[in-house]
């Protein structure tokens, strides 16, 4: 029997003001679902390993699109040292989840949205260079249905620079964040979200046609680390590239981006720009008076 896709539900948060994200407290998802019709989803989904592994990309790895690829144990040896901030394998967080079916509009996602951190030093000199300065810094996904920031254990949005086409993130050193998501819509979304090119949801090298964590109507939703378990993850935490979980497993060609693929529900994309087209929609467009014969 076929199976609807699944998500994961885990804590997420609400917004203490317009200004922050603040207080943590509400609901949000993590899903495993398809892109145009329903496929079968494992009961227990593959989760970040603990143990650094690296990731086999040999083409006999992988069964079908997608896929995960098989792990193997990392070389010996300290990666090379670079300078700036990668995100190194935190603490354990408890962060619960539970599952909700959700089935993508299309394949392709709705919106992408990358972002760039470093150490503030970095990032200021790049805002100097630019002629601009850091401020706390969210970034809208799409038309402006969602709104995304990079936040401290704290809920404070981190300062950053959008310049060029670039959105630049400071953080420091030892310092905990979350990737929050705010839905201004009552359309639910599916967010496939990655850190240092790996999936935060497996570890692995990510991939959009992964499943993603879904954010409910109006609602807010809270990234805290690589998933564990059903039950925990890994807290993000700023490190040396060095330390950073990717150097680590995979290599450090990727250190120093998040990025999300936002995927819009099927059946019901309500968002700003198309509740705006049927707000003004024009009951007579062709509006007019009658032309003479030719």
């Amino acid at each position: 029997m076929s199976l609807s896709p699944r998500v994961l539900r885990h804590s997420s948060i609400s917004l203490a003001s317009s200004a922050s994200f603040a207080a943590i407290a509400s609901v949000a998802v993590l899903a495993a679902c398809s892109t145009t019709r329903p496929q079968k989803v494992a009961a227990s989904p593959g989760y970040a390993p603990q143990t650094p592994l690296a990731y086999d990309a040999s083409p006999s790895s992988h069964a079908s699109i997608g896929a995960p690829g098989q792990l193997r144990e990392a070389p010996r040896g300290e990666p090379t040292d670079r300078p700036g901030l990668g995100t190194s394998w935190g603490e354990a967080v408890s962060a619960p989840i539970s599952f909700a079916p959700f089935v993508r509009a299309t394949s392709s996602p709705w919106a992408e949205v990358l972002l760039h951190y470093n150490d503030a030093g970095g990032v200021r000199a790049h805002a100097n260079y630019l002629g601009t300065r850091i401020a706390p810094l969210e970034l809208d996904a799409g038309d402006g249905a969602l709104s995304i920031a990079l936040v401290d254990d704290d809920g404070r949005v981190l300062p950053g620079v959008a310049a060029g086409g670039r959105t630049l993130i400071a953080g420091e050193d030892g310092q905990r964040y979350r990737i929050l998501v705010k839905n201004q819509t009552s359309a639910r979304f599916e967010v496939v979200a990655s850190v240092d090119g790996l999936d935060v949801v497996d570890g692995n090298p990510a991939d959009p046609n992964r499943r993603g964590y879904l954010v409910d109507p109006h609602g807010t939703l809270a990234i805290d680390g690589f998933r564990t378990s059903d039950d925990a993850v890994a807290a993000f935490r700023f490190g040396r590239v060095a330390d950073s979980y990717a150097a680590q497993t995979t290599g450090d060609r990727n250190v120093g981006v998040v990025g999300l693929a936002v995927f819009a529900e099927r059946g019901s994309a309500w968002t700003t720009r198309e509740l705006e087209r049927r707000d003004t929609a024009d009951p007579f467009p062709e509006r007019g008076y009658a032309a003479p014969p030719r």
